[in-house]
């Protein structure tokens, strides 16, 4: 259940936030400045790459690993193939995590490593690996960790991962599902990615990313209330129901793609994500069936209603950008809605670029997972 009489009492939201979740959020444009400061001093803008590589392959681990190739293969479109590398078994280490680059992978050939911890054993080996091979090696890690010792060896490029003044005073760690690790390991590989001419992400439109980036934590931060607040707003209706996300446009898609993930990992709630047009026929058998809106939980009189839990109810989460040609499937989605009783959310970016556009949805997301996991008693 949704403690909604937390949402709206700041006080008491910075007191259950231990993971340090709100503030991540909050200073999400302020990584990005960082991220770009790191960037220039480890000298990417002055890489002169002689051609596109054949492919981009991203290793990481953990939700903002996910998140970062799913982002850059939807950035980069039909420019050049964007393989996230997934762990294919364990390393020699005790429970470590292992990967392998794929056997056709070589010199023509980019690995980017994208991690908020560096002392993963499998990706210092994957480096190894890479440089056996001839791959051209990048990595965005922890400055001091074993990871950023093995890139070196392979003369790699590190990028050290952008922190807080507070991480750094207190020496905490970055939580890895948290809302500032996407933004400390996606911007360097923009700016490089956009160096060698894989996706189109200049600095002066990642400064305006940081911009959107404060305006919405402006708006979605704990001192506004909930009426006015889209991120507390999403997070009440979202209470004790099923999201269904579906989304339109290329950048509304790994930003729900990302929302899922993020919920699951740190809310522990379950959500289902799609595109449209596909969401319709991929999730409509939801909208008919026990999650309905409309679906009577059961035809008992006399059963005693007071210690009944409240049922799961499917709710439809609509993310929205620029569809392709004008066209919009929003209208369909919301006749299919109330032609099943069906709840529905919406959510659309204002004007900008693709960047600013992807960074305002994942930024209301962000907000609403936190407070619904600082509201909705999910597990510290």
């Amino acid at each position: 259940m949704l403690d909604e009489s937390l949402l709206d009492a700041p006080d008491a939201l910075a007191r259950a936030d231990r993971r340090g979740l709100l503030r991540g959020a909050a200073e999400a444009g302020a990584r990005v400045r960082t991220a770009l400061r790191h960037t220039a001093e480890a000298g990417v803008a002055e890489l002169n790459p002689e051609g596109r590589p054949r492919a981009v392959l991203l290793a990481g681990s953990g939700a903002a690993a996910t998140g970062v190739a799913d982002l850059i293969a939807a950035l980069a479109g039909a420019a050049a193939p964007v393989t996230r590398l997934r762990p294919t078994g364990v390393a020699p280490a005790a429970g470590a995590l292992r990967w392998a680059l794929p056997g056709w992978a070589g010199p023509v050939d980019l690995l980017l490593i994208a991690t908020t911890d560096g002392s993963e054993p499998g990706l210092a080996l994957l480096a190894e690996q890479a440089y056996r091979r001839g791959c051209t090696v990048v990595a965005v890690a922890p400055r001091q960790s074993p990871l950023s010792e093995s890139v070196d060896g392979a003369r790699g490029l590190l990028v050290p991962m952008a922190t807080t003044p507070t991480e750094e005073y207190e020496k905490e760690a970055t939580p890895a599902a948290g809302p500032g690790a996407l933004w400390s390991l996606l911007v360097p590989l923009l700016v490089l990615l956009d160096r060698v001419g894989l996706l189109t992400a200049p600095v002066g439109t990642l400064q305006l990313v940081a911009d959107r980036l404060d305006r919405t934590a402006e708006r979605c931060g704990p001192a506004i209330a909930t009426y006015s607040n889209p991120a507390k707003t999403l997070a009440a209706e979202l209470a004790d129901n099923l999201p269904l996300i579906w989304t339109e446009g290329t950048a509304a898609a790994p930003a729900g793609r990302r929302f899922a993930a993020v919920l699951a990992e740190l809310t522990g709630r379950p959500a289902l994500a799609a595109e449209l047009p596909e969401a319709i026929p991929a999730h409509g058998a939801l909208l008919a069936g026990d999650l309905a809106g409309g679906a009577d939980p059961g035809d008992d009189f006399f059963r005693d209603r007071v210690e009944d839990h409240q049922a799961l109810r499917a709710r439809i989460v609509l993310l929205r950008d620029r569809p392709a040609g004008g066209l919009t499937a929003a209208p369909a989605v919301r006749e299919l809605a109330l032609g099943h009783d069906t709840a529905i959310s919406e959510l659309e970016p204002e004007d900008g670029s693709e960047l600013e556009a992807l960074a305002e949805l994942v930024a209301v997301t962000d907000f609403a997972t936190v407070y619904l996991a600082l509201a909705g008693g999910a597990p510290a």
